[in-house]
């Protein structure tokens, strides 16, 4: 996050430039590809997440690592990255935005053209064909059987093709294959939602760290990257949330704990930093700056009387 003038911010989201919304503007980025009716029902609450991670063992830290590349714009490529889409834009909490509404990739709000040619170099057919996003709780065409190399093919299929987005990392792939085999509509309460919060997005920004250091264990830096990518997107997200007047501060230190993740991040890009090392410092600091953001949530817009002030 960096200062271009009074009033200006721009956030660092997955490792692009995202100029703050003029006064005119939306204020939170994900509100221009919602349904205008549903914007405050969609960005208030979400489906009830129906992916449950494994016990223990390996397939515990994969799930985390496919987590948040589930919620990573820079897995993606093309328009879509440079959008601010991720696959969770699509598919709320690894479930079905009802209300994802994308100028050219939509048709009726909760569908979107897999074909188009504004996402895909690849599969874009010149013929706008939008269909209804599907939940990943019910398994509908590929099989998630973990002996059946199907749905690798196909995610690596979605990034690479249908978004243009880079060859990822295999510990990617294989994560991700563990987050939406773990999402299953048994046991789960499918028709529910739950608000959007803070401490959420918060519990999300620490199994990012997580995921990066797992990846740095394994000897994998592009997937760490990748992670703490994903960890300085979520970031800016919760900086949406306090762009109101007499929130400078809790900005400030969402600008500090980005560039603490970005010092890490060049770090490894230079092969000088200790990354592990210097992970597990962030997170120690993490409940100074956090805590006093949980004191001042009911003061910005994860409020939703302040949301709905605000999308009007």
């Amino acid at each position: 996050m960096d200062r271009t003038g009074p009033g200006r911010l721009i956030l660092i989201l997955a490792g692009g430039l995202l100029a703050a919304a003029a006064p005119s503007a939306l204020p939170i980025r994900a509100a221009r590809w919602l349904a205008p009716d549903e914007r405050l029902a969609a960005l208030s609450r979400q489906p009830v997440e129906c992916a449950r991670p494994p016990a223990a063992g390996p397939e515990q830290a994969l799930f985390d690592i496919g987590r948040t590349a589930f919620r990573t714009p820079v897995l993606l490529g093309g328009q879509a990255a440079r959008a601010g889409l991720n696959c969770a834009s699509c598919h709320a909490n690894g479930r079905r935005n009802s209300a994802f509404l994308f100028p050219g990739l939509s048709g009726a709000a909760g569908t979107a053209d897999v074909t188009s040619s504004l996402m895909s170099s690849h599969r874009g057919n010149g013929t706008f064909d939008p269909k209804p996003i599907p939940d990943l709780a019910v398994p509908v065409k590929v099989s998630r059987d973990p002996a059946d190399p199907a749905l690798r093919r196909f995610m690596h299929g979605l990034i690479v093709e249908e978004f243009d987005g880079a060859e990822p990392p295999p510990l990617i792939l294989d994560g991700l294959g563990v987050y939406v085999r773990a999402s299953r509509a048994e046991g789960c309460d499918t028709a529910g939602t739950e608000p959007v919060r803070l401490a959420a997005a918060l519990s999300d920004i620490r199994e990012a760290i997580g995921a990066a250091q797992v990846a740095l264990a394994q000897g994998d830096r592009p997937a760490a990257r990748l992670m703490i990518s994903g960890a300085r997107a979520m970031l800016g997200t919760i900086d949406e949330r306090f762009t109101l007047p007499g929130m400078a501060t809790e900005r400030e230190r969402l600008r500090t704990a980005d560039a603490g993740l970005l010092a890490v991040r060049q770090g490894m890009d230079g092969g000088t930093a200790d990354a592990a090392q210097q992970l597990n410092h962030w997170l120690k600091q993490m409940p100074g700056w956090s805590a006093p953001l949980l004191r001042a949530e009911q003061r910005s817009l994860y409020d939703r009387r302040r949301l709905a002030e605000a999308l009007r």
